[in-house]
């Protein structure tokens, strides 16, 4: 009994406990950032946490070199802080790190970065959120480490949907003995010249990849195992997704994606003879439905169209040198790239199971999914990119500001109460 207390006694004294007068932020990517900056204007004092050593780690660790933006940058800027003028209408990869990084600065945020939260859990006593975190304290020496608890009365959840990569277990995938990368991990074609490549998954980034593989004398084959949309970027010059959201505002779901079919048909005619097969919900009631967003095509259909892509479908297994199709084909592939997608990471931490479902995500749609019980916030689960993470982080900056503001108010009036007490009491 003795010993079992000693211990517990020893776990308390070795963590490092601090009480923050505002909100907790996990999370320095855009959506954290964007937190932040509301709160700033605010004049709310908070913290960010971010496991990796830089803010916006996805973009800067995880994504290739060819890499823009898929929005026009009007759709894709931050509150309160616009993209530089000079910017290109669809920002490359270093540019939109370079801005982030800019506003970063221009809101003095600064996270404290390779802090890591293990856990995150509401105490219904004290009505505070108990959020648990290990600090990488060398970079030469990664066993060293430290403990924090922070004591906080909001938790702000700006993780994402995309924190933790997706790879599907293939069978005999351990036989096939060539490189196999996901998506994140890879940069560019120039490893891959002259390489037969398989390519799995027809998302964006799937499509990207296989085309980057193209201009680098590679042969991509990707993976197409189920419907996928595919439309142009822009249609006569205007961006596809400024006028779908023209339409939207207008007409109703199904009508705003029959225009935007037909106008993907008179510009591409019938992908169904490339391996391209259309979901039957329109793009727009997909992506509402699913989350699944459609492919914005910046060129990998006319490599699809000219055999330089190959579009095969699903896999049956791997072997060495090999991969066995469902229809029977079987080719030989010198490396995979797994464009499977990614997760959300909030399971894994966050102990609460009523805002958040199973898989990670608020269990409200939007526009209704940044607000939980007991001060629990999220930013950036939208499914609308990063003008859907924006307008969530002007709502939770504005709602926690206002309650922040409530509650110092009524402490200022407490403190005064006691002082005068104490006088009269002199």
């Amino acid at each position: 009994m003795f010993h079992q207390s000693f211990d517990t006694d020893i776990e308390f004294f070795s963590r490092r406990c601090i009480w923050v007068n505002g909100p907790v932020i996990v999370g320095a990517g855009p959506s954290g950032l964007a937190v932040g900056a509301g709160l700033k204007e605010q004049g709310v004092p908070f913290i960010v946490l971010e496991r990796a050593d830089c803010i916006a780690s996805l973009w800067q660790k995880r994504t290739y070199d060819r890499l823009k933006l898929h929005l026009p940058k009007q759709f894709c800027q931050l509150p309160n802080l616009p993209f530089p003028e000079d910017f290109p209408e669809y920002p490359t990869k270093n540019q939109f790190i370079g801005y982030l990084e800019s506003y970063a600065n221009h809101f003095y945020i600064s996270p404290n970065f390779n802090e890591n939260v293990q856990s995150a859990k509401y105490d219904e006593t004290f009505g505070l959120w108990r959020v648990k975190t290990i600090i990488s304290t060398s970079d030469s020496n990664p066993s060293a480490t430290a403990e924090v608890e922070y004591i906080c009365r909001w938790l702000v959840v700006a993780t994402g949907e995309n924190s933790e990569k997706v790879v599907p277990e293939f069978e005999g995938l351990e036989e096939f003995k060539g490189n196999v990368v996901h998506a994140c991990d890879y940069k560019s074609g120039v490893a891959y010249h002259g390489k037969q490549v398989l390519v799995v998954g027809c998302g964006n980034s799937g499509m990207e990849v296989s085309l980057d593989l193209c201009n680098h004398n590679a042969s991509p084959s990707i993976v197409v195992r189920s419907s996928v949309h595919v439309l142009p970027r822009e249609i006569f010059g205007k961006s596809t997704f400024e006028l779908a959201v023209l339409l939207m505002k207008w007409l109703p779901l199904w009508l705003a994606d029959k225009i935007l079919l037909m106008l993907a048909w008179l510009i591409f005619g019938n992908l169904e003879k490339y391996g391209l097969k259309r979901p039957s919900l329109g793009p727009l009631e997909l992506k509402n439905n699913s989350g699944k967003t459609p492919v914005l095509d910046i060129g990998a259909l006319e490599k699809i169209r000219s055999g330089e892509v190959k579009v095969v479908p699903g896999i049956k297994r791997f072997s060495r040198g090999r991969v066995e199709l469902v229809d029977g084909q079987n080719l030989e592939i010198d490396a995979v790239v797994l464009a499977t997608g990614y997760r959300s990471n909030v399971p894994s931490w966050l102990k609460e199971n009523e805002f958040f479902s199973r898989e990670g995500i608020p269990k409200n749609a939007f526009p209704n999914g940044w607000k939980g019980n007991g001060g629990l916030y999220a930013v950036g689960f939208t499914r609308r990119g990063l003008s859907g993470a924006s307008l969530d982080a002007i709502g939770v900056s504005q709602d926690i500001a206002k309650s922040w503001k409530e509650e110092t108010k009524q402490k200022r009036k407490s403190v005064a109460a006691r002082h005068r007490r104490c006088i009269s009491h002199f």
